[in-house]
């Protein structure tokens, strides 16, 4: 063998272990977590999870913050620290921090809100055991610690290779996760595996548009996609197929419409902390990866995907705002408005001019959505009777007699998603629409104030039936929440408030941070 070729065969990467921290820790407290389960005893498992597993989101924040400002691309060009990506991983941890809180709640029912064991049979007589008497399994800690630490990997991935992983890493403890519910058992599993079954195919579609891809570039490196747009040789078919199955795989997990369809079923059978993580940290997960590959990869074939995402976008909101009228669950509502975000938030996404303006406002749009949606679902958990949360809306009616507190928290939810001023809501709409009004997108912010106003029908409708109906004698008086709920509910609806009125602060950093490595 020719020596200098064993060489070049055993050169390993370079990688800057201080960029890599944040996701390492998170990777090595799931790790630790997964060890726990196997040997520590049931009774300890969940004053062990718990605390590490906010102590190392607690941790992994303080070394992103630290690395305020950096650049640079490691592990042979496959992950990217840039400023888009130190603030989507600033904002997953926080965010996910919060949606831990409500999972880790166990003060609302016996057991918290996972059931003990999975594996038992639903609607038997030991499953109905074990929802009355056994603690909840405690593995959803490492789960949503991994799920998390594949959202700060996929945010900062630089190839599409990398995406990819990063995308199944956070992936598949979601579909765990959802699996898990104490109550509905049927409901969940079914949430479960139609997420598994869709997801299979979504990733299925971006596997296939990576070697579509490497067929037109030669490689699988963002930026060295946006050179082999300059001149590349090869049919330009493999590059707009390539392209379209990523977007596929992408806008499956941002739930954008016509690759919506598991969302609602999804958000209404899992346990609804879990749909809580989903809807705020999933969702800066997709766009963000979403943001990178077109901003970074496809910045010079936006004359060929700007129309299409456009009119994706388009019809996203409509629908979203649509189907959200028709609505009797509560989560179901919310996942319908969670697809019409999604229409907004691609609004910001397609402004890939003004300077940086649209990617700031999208970046501010997923943080203050996030906020808002955490709120919405941790009021969800509270409205209960015997048989678990109350989330028909008929349940829902002449709450403001029974809790005006709770009621007034959800109206001012309420309130953040219908875009009122004074509220993250209205910051983050006008920062997405102003945005594409300066890239010259007009036709998309008439479709988003359309669809912005036939979407307030459901939020108003929810909050007149609080406070102007009659109590019916199955509505449930609210459950007293535990410290960690309230904790979740302050954290959420501070942040509506000051996103809302002193919004300058995060605009700023979102302004600053808005820089790729290209």
């Amino acid at each position: 063998m020719n020596p200098p070729l064993a060489q070049e065969a055993l050169q390993l990467p370079t990688i800057d272990y201080g960029a890599m921290a944040p996701m390492l820790v998170l990777f090595g407290i799931a790790a630790a977590g997964v060890v726990i389960e196997a040997f520590v005893p049931g009774r300890f498992r969940y004053w062990i999870q718990l605390p590490l597993a906010l102590g190392g989101l607690i941790a992994s924040l303080l070394l992103v913050v630290w690395q305020a400002g950096k650049h640079t691309i490691t592990a042979g060009s496959a992950v990217a620290i840039d400023g888009p990506a130190l603030f989507l991983q600033g904002a997953i941890i926080v965010l996910g921090a919060v949606a831990m809180l409500l999972i880790g709640e166990r003060s609302l029912e016996r057991g918290g809100p996972f059931v003990a064991q999975a594996a038992v049979t639903a609607n038997t007589e030991t499953d109905r055991q074990q929802a009355a008497k056994a603690s909840g399994a405690t593995e959803v800690y490492p789960l949503t610690v991994f799920a998390l630490a594949g959202m700060m990997l996929f945010v900062s991935a630089n190839d599409l290779l990398t995406m990819f992983i990063a995308l199944e890493v956070f992936s598949l403890p979601l579909y765990l996760l959802c699996a898990l519910a104490r109550r509905r058992r049927l409901l969940s599993q079914e949430a479960a595996l139609k997420y598994f079954l869709l997801g299979s195919f979504a990733s299925a579609f971006f596997l296939f548009g990576i070697a579509l891809i490497y067929g037109f570039a030669g490689q699988v490196d963002l930026r060295a996609i946006d050179a082999a747009l300059l001149g590349s040789e090869r049919d330009e078919i493999l590059l707009y197929a390539g392209l379209a199955m990523l977007s596929i795989g992408l806008l499956f997990k941002a739930a954008a419409v016509p690759f919506h369809v598991w969302t609602p079923d999804v958000y209404q059978g899992a346990p609804t902390p879990v749909t809580a993580l989903m809807a705020a940290c999933t969702k800066v997960a997709a766009f963000g990866g979403l943001l990178r590959v077109l901003h970074v990869g496809f910045a010079r074939a936006e004359w060929s995907f700007v129309p299409v995402i456009g009119a994706i976008a388009a019809i996203t909101m409509i629908v979203g705002a649509i189907l959200a009228v028709t609505q009797t669950d509560i989560k179901r509502l919310l996942a319908y408005s969670s697809i019409a975000n999604a229409g907004y938030l691609l609004v910001g996404v397609l402004a890939v001019g003004g300077d940086g303006e649209g990617l700031a406002s999208s970046m501010f749009y997923l943080v203050a959505y996030g906020f808002t949606v955490l709120a919405a679902f941790g009021v969800v958990t509270l409205v209960r009777d015997g048989a678990g949360e109350a989330t028909h809306l008929s349940r829902w009616v002449g709450l403001g007699r029974h809790s005006p507190g709770y009621a007034g928290l959800f109206t001012f939810v309420l309130l953040a998603f219908a875009g009122i001023p004074l509220t993250a809501g209205f910051t983050s709409k006008f920062g997405v629409f102003a945005a594409a009004v300066a890239d010259g997108k007009t036709w998309l912010v008439i479709v988003g104030v359309v669809s912005s106003a036939i979407l307030a029908f459901p939020y108003l409708r929810v909050i007149v039936m609080m406070w102007l109906s009659e109590p019916a004698e199955n509505t449930p008086k609210p459950a007293i929440p535990g410290a960690l709920t309230a904790a979740a509910l302050m954290i959420g609806t501070l942040g509506i408030l000051l996103l809302g009125v002193v919004p300058a602060p995060l605009l700023d950093l979102t302004t600053r941070a808005a820089d790729f490595i290209r």
